[in-house]
């Protein structure tokens, strides 16, 4: 490559000036690479280009720097990354928000595939010497297209998480300092937002850490959101070790279904239920269960078609099913203390008992069962029987 670059440009006592020499790492760019909501809705945007006119936050190498005014009531935005930096994380160059899904870097790359990940040795407090070698090594498999963003199988957590649509309030201008201080005196002319900035975990962003995936206080607040909304919490039960499987095609068999959960323990059983086009899936251990169940849900594709991966209920024991469901005293049947041999409880009839209908009781009855029970009221042409 240096043969065929063309010779740096000599002085009249045959050395070589100095700038020309440093520019022989720089970067030069014809268009920016950007995301649609930094290009902003203005289809005849004007774009204004200064060659090694801006720093990499990233490299620190000076590239060509764009700026531009995204539309109407917009602030003007530039770029702050190098093309080379850009390309190696699928960035955009001014909001570091990945290109394909529009989300933050750390986001991204939690639910990527480890293959297709790219980290920069050291992360940002990595030496200058490791941080030219890499950024040399990233250009050229930029070059040969060996960048393996974008090129991994599709992540349905991401698919689902992604931005469809353009975010044109990020483009806003920022608040008047004079206004927060009570001096601004241009009013409706003043080209920034007169509000009160709000105080939170979003005031604080770094662009060294949204492109590194460190400390980014927007990928956590989505992390809240996954874990709250797209998070299967397991049952407290600790016996349920059984997953339900909806959304099956009429073509799915039960080695279908084995296939792709005999990865993550032993099954127990696998019950198909056709009619409703799902199944049952039963592990021997619930440490089994949850490796599945974290692993398969919104994941797990049989034969081109989506399935839902949700616990199965609680299969409750005889003798609390019955207490749970059984009539009490309030329902006017019988009182709660039934007596029965085992876990068979006897039903109460109130025909059978003297003390409901005010007769006197047994001798030998309990103290419980000589108290009156209320019942239901008799319908009318009984009253006195």
């Amino acid at each position: 490559a240096r043969a065929n670059s063309p010779p740096p440009a000599m002085t009249e006592k045959g050395f070589a000036i100095v700038s020309d020499v440093n520019k022989q790492g720089w970067e030069k760019s014809d268009f920016p690479i950007l995301c649609e909501t930094c290009l902003g809705d203005n289809p005849y945007v004007r774009i204004m280009k200064d060659e090694y006119g801006w720093e990499c936050r990233v490299c620190k190498r000076p590239f060509t720097h764009w700026k531009w005014k995204p539309g109407t009531g917009a602030r003007y935005k530039a770029t702050v990354l190098c093309m080379t930096c850009a390309k190696m994380k699928n960035v955009c160059q001014c909001c570091i928000f990945d290109l394909e899904y529009g989300l933050p870097v750390a986001v991204r790359d939690k639910y990527m595939e480890e293959a297709a990940k790219v980290e920069m040795p050291g992360g940002k407090d990595g030496s200058d010497v490791n941080r030219d070698f890499f950024k040399a090594q990233a250009q050229e498999a930029v070059e040969r297209g060996d960048i393996q963003y974008g090129k991994s199988s599709k992540n349905p957590i991401l698919e689902k998480l992604a931005r469809t649509e353009p975010y044109y309030k990020r483009n806003r201008p920022k608040i008047c300092s004079f206004f927060v201080k009570g001096t601004c005196n241009r009013g409706q002319e003043c080209p920034y937002r007169h509000e009160m900035p709000e105080q939170g975990e979003l005031s604080d962003q770094k662009l060294l850490d949204r492109f590194h995936g460190e400390n980014d206080p927007v990928a956590q607040k989505i992390f809240r959101h996954i874990d709250e909304k797209l998070t299967v919490k397991p049952p407290e039960d600790r016996t349920v070790t059984t997953l339900y499987a909806g959304g099956l095609g009429p073509g799915v068999t039960q080695q279908d279904i084995r296939n792709a959960f005999y990865a993550y323990g032993e099954i127990k059983s696998i019950k198909m239920v056709p009619k409703q086009f799902c199944c049952f899936v039963t592990y021997a251990s619930r440490v089994s269960a949850e490796k599945a169940m974290d692993e398969l849900h919104m994941r797990l594709t049989i034969k081109d078609k989506k399935i839902r991966i949700q616990w199965g209920k609680s299969t409750a024991k005889p003798g609390e099913a019955s207490e749970s469901s059984g009539a009490g005293p309030s329902d006017g049947v019988g009182p709660q203390n039934m007596q029965g041999r085992g876990n068979v409880l006897t039903p109460y009839y109130p025909a059978t008992d003297p003390a409901s209908i005010g007769n006197a009781p047994l001798p030998g009855m309990p103290e419980e069962e000589k108290k009156p029970v209320q019942v239901q009221k008799k319908p009318s042409g009984f009253e006195g029987i």
